[in-house]
């Protein structure tokens, strides 16, 4: 049971919830006037890197699933 609670699958959804969750959260911060130009260049660059980390992901989960077949000798 504790294999299921890290496996990669896992990792990707909660990865994507982070992410929606940030872009909710950029999305409101840049309807707010006074909100902090710093803090929003962090969550921007904060939501790329986990852009980035759920590509990285998907293409390790994709390899796995299919192999790449043997070369001819």
């Amino acid at each position: 049971m504790t294999d299921n609670l890290h496996s990669p699958q896992r990792r990707l959804i909660e990865l994507r919830i982070e992410h929606a969750d940030l872009n909710n959260l950029i999305d409101h911060s840049i309807a707010d006037p006074s909100v902090d130009e710093l803090a929003l260049r962090r969550l921007k660059k904060r939501r790329l890197g986990l852009r980035d980390e759920i590509a990285r992901l998907e293409g390790e989960l994709n390899s796995e699933a299919s192999p790449q077949p043997d070369e001819p000798a």
